[in-house]
């Protein structure tokens, strides 16, 4: 749903962007949900990435004590101590604060509908060009 079922006119909030404003709460727990939906899928989808450039830094440089050192934190309750490593800690803080800053300067989606017309006027511009 959105800009490829509506178009131009596809609203800004699909929640209320079809005149349904009223309960308020059903609205609130529906904008709750699509924010606990996004950081698990934020978190899922972002592994691979984390994964691939933790794996090229600890190649590039293995005797780095900052990247491949694992600091044991030990955790009340007789669990087993955790293993903190810098370099992972640093770079994913980084990742998260460098998306979400992008994110933000990102207007909102009816105002970013025409990347999506620029893509698709851009792949019939440079083939059939006027």
């Amino acid at each position: 749903m959105g800009y490829a079922a509506f178009g131009d006119n596809s609203p800004g909030n699909l929640l209320t962007g079809f005149g349904f404003y009223n309960p308020y709460w059903l609205l609130d727990i529906a904008n709750a949900a699509i924010v606990i939906h996004l950081i698990g899928a934020y978190q899922v989808y972002c592994q691979p990435l984390f994964a691939f450039i933790e794996k090229w830094a600890a190649e590039k440089w293995p005797k780095s004590q900052f990247i491949n050192k694992n600091i044991q934190v030990p955790l009340p309750g007789g669990f087993r101590p955790y293993n903190l490593n810098l370099f992972r800690l640093v770079w994913h803080t980084a990742f998260v604060i460098v998306t979400t800053v992008i994110s933000m300067l990102l207007p909102f989606f009816n105002e970013r509908g025409w990347i999506a017309r620029c893509i698709g006027i851009l792949a019939t511009d440079s083939l059939l060009p006027s």
